[in-house]
């Protein structure tokens, strides 16, 4: 029988005729912005997350798309990492260390001290059925895991850093993707900078993916702007928090709070 056609980042074997290594190379607006820029931010460092259900050395979509974000932000200094996910064993459950809770390995902790190093975070995934990858979910499940570590200034750990991400896919759910992403990464204590999201999706139906000959993906200029843009802002957003020293600390620290104080809130006995 034969096997059935599933929408998303699919399987290259179906498409190996068509698949082709596109190099990514920066646009001349791209290339002028990076040129023209007067700041310097070589003293920051992110980190890209590829979510993708392909396990490494298969060919991604979603790396495809990072790439571009990865490269503008090494023409500017930023030292940049990249992780594909499901290379590492990342047990399920939220808590820091799973290996506690009675998994046999956990390679979170490991990947958690690169998160922690990084000023910036994005999170690559493709859409299967309108919804970001389970490796994703995974992903964002022990970020929350460490959520409540708190930083020395006593907020918790992951103010001060910058979140977005990048979505690839077919037929329709890069906003729906993004807002959940996003929602999850501020709510865990990341700031989102405006616009900071972009994908790119193929047409209704079987097609070409993002890196396949003649699905004009690489050369979209909508989805070109849109991962500038952020990327752009990303940089923008981690200058500002680097040179402030992080997030302001005053009425968003939870050493102070279980301490007492209140940070202004009527006392409820008072009203």
């Amino acid at each position: 029988m034969q096997s059935a056609t599933y929408r998303g980042e699919r399987d290259d074997s179906r498409s190996a005729d068509r698949k082709q290594e596109v190099p990514l190379t920066l646009n001349d607006f791209q290339r002028e912005l990076c040129t023209t820029s007067r700041w310097d931010f070589s003293d920051l460092t992110a980190l890209f997350v590829n979510c993708t259900l392909k396990p490494s050395p298969e060919q991604s979509h979603t790396e495809g798309l990072m790439r571009g974000s990865t490269q503008i932000m090494e023409l500017n200094g930023v030292t940049v990492e990249y992780v594909r996910a499901l290379d590492h064993e990342l047990a399920p459950g939220v808590w820091p260390d799973m290996r506690e809770h009675g998994a046999e390995r956990d390679d979170w902790p490991a990947l958690y001290e690169r998160v922690r190093a990084a000023d910036i975070l994005v999170l690559g995934s493709p859409i299967w059925l309108g919804e970001k990858s389970s490796v994703c979910t995974r992903v964002i499940e022990r970020l929350y895991g460490n959520s409540s570590i708190l930083n020395e200034e006593g907020q918790y750990a992951y103010y001060g850093k910058v979140g977005g991400c990048l979505i690839t896919g077919n037929e329709d759910g890069i906003k729906h993707c993004s807002m959940n992403i996003l929602y999850s990464l501020q709510h865990l204590g990341f700031t989102i900078p405006p616009q900071a999201d972009a994908g790119w999706i193929g047409e209704a139906g079987p097609g070409p993916s993002y890196l396949d000959v003649g699905s004009g993906g690489p050369e979209n200029d909508f989805t070109n702007r849109n991962t500038t843009f952020m990327t752009w802002n990303l940089l923008h957003a981690a200058r500002l928090l680097k040179d402030a020293g992080g997030f302001p600390a005053h009425g968003n620290q939870r050493s102070l709070w279980d301490a007492g104080c209140r940070f202004d809130f009527a006392n409820p006995d008072y009203r």
